[in-house]
C-alpha cells in the first residue's frame, strides 16, 4: 500500500474538480449516513444505525471526542510519515481495521465477499463477523494472502465454539476476537420498531449453516408448531430464506431445514452466563492469540491480563448493546493507566474521522476498529 499524502489526494480531486468530475463519497460522516440511508432499506439502515435505548449511547461516543483538544507543534522537519506497524503477526500499513459487522448482505449483495474485495486492495486487514453472511472460507479465498481476524462469539454449544476457532485456523485468521458484551440482545429501539431481526429471517447466520456441528444439531431438531401469524409477508419472508439458504429450493421447502436453522440459531447463538472460566477455557483450544472485544473497566482488563489474554479491544459495541454507556474513548484512557505500557490495547465505538484516529492513538491505542462508516460506504458504492 502506498503511503498515503493528503496533499496528493487534495489534488487529485480539485485537479478533476476542474473537469467537473466530484468524488462519489463525500467526506464527512453525517453527509455519508445521509447518502446510505437512501440507498437502503428502511429496516437495513435502521439495523446498521441503531444503538441501545434512547441512543444517549452513541451520542456518548461522539461526545468523549470532542472533550479532547490537538495541539500542534510547529517546524518540526518531516517530510516522510511511516504508519506501518505490526500487530499479533498481522501487518498494519495503517493503523486501521475493519471491524467485524454481521448481516452486510443488508448493505451489499455481496456482502463480506464485497468487504474482503476492499480489504485486499486497501491491505487494511479485517475481523471476520461470527455472524456473516458469507461463509468464512469463501472470505479467505477472496482475502488470499491479506491479514485478517475472526470473530466469535460464544455459543451454548462448546462443540460448536471450538469447530468455528478450527475453521478460522484454517483459514489463515493471525488472531480470534472473543465478543464479551452481547451474551444477550441489546434494547434497540428501532429494530423493535420494525419488527426485525435479520437472523429470524436466516440472513447473518452463515458461519452456522456451513459448519459441520451446527448440521447435526438441526437434524436432531423437531419442526416446531408456528407461533406467528400467517400472513403474506411471512409467505415473501419465508420463500427468500429458503431460496437463499444453502442446497436447492425445492429441496429446502421439502425439508425445511431453513426453518430449523434458524430456530436452532436463536436458541443457541449466545451464552448468557459466559463467564471467566470460559475464556479460560477458549485459552485452552487455540495457540491463536486471543483478544477480549467489549472491555470497559480497568478491573476486567486486568483479569483479561492475568488469565493470559493477549490483547483487549475497548468498545461498547457501536452502543448497541446498553443505553447511557461510557465512551470507548474513556475507557481506553482510565483501562490504560493501569495496564502494562506496551500492553496492545485497541479501540472501537464511535471513529468518525481521522481526527478520532489520531485522537485513539495519542491516547494509547495501538490501532482502531472502523464499523458503521465502511458500511455505509458499501451502502453507497461497494467496495470502490
Amino acid at each position: 500500500m502506498p503511503q498515503f499524502r493528503a496533499s496528493e489526494l487534495f489534488k487529485k480531486i480539485y485537479l478533476s474538480g476542474n473537469s467537473g468530475f466530484k468524488p462519489n463519497l463525500p467526506f464527512d460522516f453525517a453527509s455519508l449516513e445521509k447518502l446510505a440511508k437512501s440507498k437502503m432499506s428502511k429496516e437495513a439502515f435502521d439495523y446498521v444505525a441503531t444503538g441501545a435505548g434512547n441512543h444517549r449511547g452513541i451520542l456518548n461516543n461522539t461526545k468523549a471526542f470532542q472533550n479532547y483538544e490537538i495541539l500542534p507543534r510547529m517546524a518540526h522537519g518531516i517530510n516522510e510519515v511511516n504508519l506501518e506497524s505490526k500487530l499479533f503477526n498481522t501487518r498494519l500499513p495503517v493503523p486501521i481495521m475493519f471491524a467485524p459487522v454481521g448481516v452486510l448482505e443488508l448493505a451489499h449483495p455481496n456482502a463480506d465477499l464485497e468487504l474482503a474485495m476492499a480489504s485486499k486492495s486497501l491491505e487494511v486487514p479485517m475481523i471476520l463477523s461470527n455472524q456473516a453472511s458469507i461463509p468464512m472460507e469463501q472470505v479467505a479465498n477472496v482475502l488470499c494472502q491479506t491479514d485478517h481476524w475472526f470473530q466469535l462469539y460464544f455459543s451454548k454449544n462448546y462443540e460448536l465454539v471450538e469447530s468455528f476457532v478450527q475453521r478460522a485456523e484454517r483459514c489463515g485468521s493471525k488472531a480470534i476476537v472473543l465478543t464479551l458484551d452481547t451474551t444477550t440482545l441489546g434494547w434497540r429501539s428501532l429494530d423493535l420498531g420494525n419488527g426485525f431481526l435479520p437472523f429470524a429471517r436466516g440472513m447473518g447466520i452463515a458461519q452456522y449453516t456451513s459448519d459441520p456441528i451446527f448440521k447435526m444439531l438441526i437434524k436432531d431438531s423437531v419442526m416446531p408448531m408456528s407461533d406467528v401469524p400467517v400472513s403474506l409477508n411471512l409467505i415473501w419472508n419465508t420463500f427468500q430464506m429458503m431460496r437463499k439458504y444453502p442446497g436447492s429450493f425445492l429441496k429446502n421447502f421439502r425439508s425445511k431445514e431453513p426453518i430449523l436453522a434458524v430456530r436452532k440459531f436463536l436458541e443457541i447463538y449466545s451464552k448468557p452466563n459466559l463467564n471467566w472460566e470460559d475464556i479460560i477455557w477458549l485459552r485452552s483450544k487455540t495457540k491463536l492469540p486471543i483478544i477480549l472485544k467489549g472491555i470497559l473497566r480497568s478491573d476486567d482488563a486486568l483479569k483479561a491480563v492475568d488469565i493470559g489474554i493477549d490483547g483487549i479491544i475497548v468498545s461498547n459495541h457501536g452502543a448497541r448493546q446498553l443505553d447511557q454507556v461510557i465512551g470507548s474513548v474513556n475507557a481506553l484512557v482510565e483501562i490504560k493507566k493501569h495496564l502494562p505500557s506496551e500492553y496492545p490495547l485497541l479501540i472501537d465505538s464511535g471513529i468518525r474521522s481521522g481526527t478520532d484516529i489520531f485522537i485513539s492513538l495519542a491516547l494509547g491505542a495501538k490501532s482502531v476498529l472502523l464499523g458503521r462508516p465502511y458500511v455505509y460506504s458499501l451502502a453507497i458504492g461497494g467496495s470502490n
